[in-house]
């Protein structure tokens, strides 16, 4: 739980890696997410630049009022807001509550729209083929985490998910000598590792014949 909290909240949403979709076995989604929104509730919101805030406000006015209104539209599509959905009181600027909403459907529009802000759209599944299909039911293909016991089941999923990076049982884990990068509409291309040296090169090749000897015939037998 703690690693969807992070992947969300964490810098109030902004980031091109935010865990905003977040895929939940049916057996254990009630207890999981009764847990989830108790633990959103608490996160104090306030002035970034104090130690005890742990979420800070968003960059724009245009970018909040982007994100109330997609999720005023995911309500009216059947989404089940669980916690958060408006302006926290008592604080002037571009602030958002932490928000959870329970989505009945995977064409709801706000699971497939990046909105850099708080908010995490929450879908149920059957089993590992379900959520395969869910997950790369999207036009983005960045990042996803993964959240299993089973090791084996680790390793399939995490090749069977299309997307650039994928976290299994953590969140976030960067480094500048491993590739960064997306597929499909989240960008070609990788950023650090070495692949990265490929991307930023043009070889050349060049054949030298060192020799002071003329070149011998082609049409002679040697």
């Amino acid at each position: 739980m703690n690693g969807s909290i992070a992947g969300i909240f964490g810098a109030t949403g902004q980031s091109c890696v935010a865990g905003s979709r977040l895929y939940l076995q049916e057996g254990v989604a009630d207890a999981f997410l009764e847990k989830m929104t108790v633990q959103a509730r608490d996160i104090r919101i306030g002035d970034p630049l104090l130690d005890e805030t742990q979420m800070g406000p968003l960059c724009t006015t245009g970018q909040l009022e982007k994100i109330e209104e997609e999720v005023a539209h995911a309500q009216r599509e059947g989404g089940e807001l669980l916690c958060g959905g408006k302006r926290p009181q008592g604080l002037q600027g571009n602030y958002y509550e932490p928000t959870i909403i329970a989505c009945p459907r995977q064409d709801l529009r706000i699971v497939d729209t990046e909105l850099f802000g708080p908010v995490l759209s929450v879908l149920r599944f059957k089993d590992e083929d379900e959520v395969i299909a869910l997950a790369n039911d999207t036009v983005h293909g960045l990042a996803a985490g993964i959240f299993t016991q089973n090791s084996a089941r680790a390793l399939r999923m995490s090749k069977a998910v299309r997307a650039g990076i994928v976290w299994v049982n953590t969140y976030r884990a960067v480094s500048p000598i491993a590739e960064f990068g997306g597929i499909k509409g989240s960008g070609y291309g990788r950023e650090s590792g070495f692949q990265a040296m490929y991307d930023y090169t043009r070889p050349k090749t060049v054949w030298m014949n060192t020799s002071d000897e003329p070149m011998s015939n082609p049409f002679v037998m040697r």
